[in-house]
């Protein structure tokens, strides 16, 4: 004789198994709607313990040169606890004008270098271009009054960001783990304890890679809505030499932007004043300037390579009708000045940016100038 079922009519089986189904999909739903806020209560729990972790490591490894509370010490490391640091404007209307007015200034400075501008012209953009100069000093003065205490201590309220004032293009999280796996060797050139070490193991330093990210945690952790007290309380802001190799005893010259007004025909006569340097010239196209990110080896892709240049100027360039009249100097400078004014074949986009002459000194013009003279070998193109 068969054993009597739990459920015996098939009628109570069938209804049992609807509402066990039903019950295990309102359990499977309330699970799902609920995971996203578990998962993000775990994330915040080990990232509390990743910062927890990174204050100890900092007070160990950081705070004899940033020090304890992150402000900086004077001479020495440069706070962290920073609005700088995490790029809080404090004035955003003063900003805006600014940019407003540089925007116009430079598109006046590439309307006056064209050819076909004529000197009646030229002697408004002037007058307009001294006029936005004494604008935008205005303003700076405005802003600067403002936070007189900081200035003292070397902060630019119209320089607010630290990333932006290094060219820096990724976010502030990959500037300051990647700043504690290399170090910052140029530093020893303005720091009383000597030039950043490397932290990262990978780097000869001390620190897990795990170990570099809880510090980077920690100190992303005092991004907070920042007021005047916290600007006034950094006892150390970062300094931002343009090339760290001519930081001690840079030159004061004046910018080609504000000797010339970046007139091509007036820097080309004032170069027959001045001998340039190729190898200077060689290392700023390396170096500061970064020429060579975009003029590569062999034929570049966003721009001409640089072997072969002075050769594809002279035979290919100045033969164009565009460029009657012109000399391999005065193409150069207004290659480096104008960029927009002649795009070299095949096509390449106007990806350089036209501030080179604020930038740049007579001297320096020179040098490279003179180094790419010395690039008359075979052309890619």
């Amino acid at each position: 004789m068969l054993e009597r079922m739990l459920i015996g009519r098939i009628e109570n089986r069938v209804l049992v198994g609807t509402v066990a189904f039903l019950a295990i999909m309102i359990v499977s739903g309330w699970v799902a709607i609920n995971e996203g806020a578990r998962m993000q209560a775990y994330q915040d729990l080990q990232l509390a313990r990743s910062i927890e972790n990174g204050a100890a490591l900092y007070v160990v490894n950081c705070s004899t040169c940033h020090s304890s509370d992150g402000r900086g010490v004077q001479g020495a490391g440069p706070g962290l606890n920073n609005p700088q640091l995490f790029g809080y404007d404090f004035f955003p209307e003063m900003t805006q004008q600014i940019t407003e007015l540089n925007t116009e200034k430079k598109a006046l400075q590439v309307e006056r270098g064209h050819s076909d501008t004529t000197d009646a012209r030229k002697a408004e953009i002037d007058a307009r271009l001294e006029a936005i100069n004494t604008e935008i000093e205005a303003v700076a003065n405005q802003a600067r009054s403002q936070v007189q205490a900081a200035v003292d201590m070397g902060y630019d309220p119209l320089q607010f960001s630290r990333t932006k004032n290094l060219g820096w293009v990724g976010t502030l999280d990959s500037f300051i783990f990647t700043t504690l796996v290399h170090g910052r060797p140029a530093s020893a050139k303005y720091s009383s304890l000597g030039a950043m070490p490397a932290w990262s193991q990978a780097a000869g330093g001390p620190l897990r890679d795990d170990q570099i990210r809880d510090v980077t945690n920690y100190i992303l952790n005092w991004n907070r809505d920042w007021t005047l007290d916290d600007l006034f309380a950094v006892r150390h802001f970062a300094v931002q030499p343009v090339d760290p190799a001519t930081f001690v005893g840079a030159s004061t010259e004046p910018s080609i932007a504000q000797e010339f007004n970046s007139d091509v025909d007036a820097v080309v006569a004032a170069l027959a004043t001045v001998v340039g340097d190729p190898q200077s010239g060689q290392t700023l196209y390396n170096g500061s300037l970064a020429c060579a990110g975009c003029h590569v080896a062999g034929a570049g892709l966003v721009a001409p390579a640089l072997e072969g240049t002075y050769t594809r100027i002279v035979d290919s360039r100045l033969t164009l009708p565009e460029f009657a009249g012109y000399s391999p100097e005065k193409y150069i400078v207004e290659s480096i000045l104008y960029p927009g004014n002649f795009l070299a074949p095949p096509a390449y986009p106007n990806a350089m940016t036209p501030n080179f002459a604020d930038q740049l000194t007579l001297q320096k013009i020179a040098d490279l100038v003179a180094f790419l003279e010395t690039q008359t070998g075979p052309s890619p193109e």
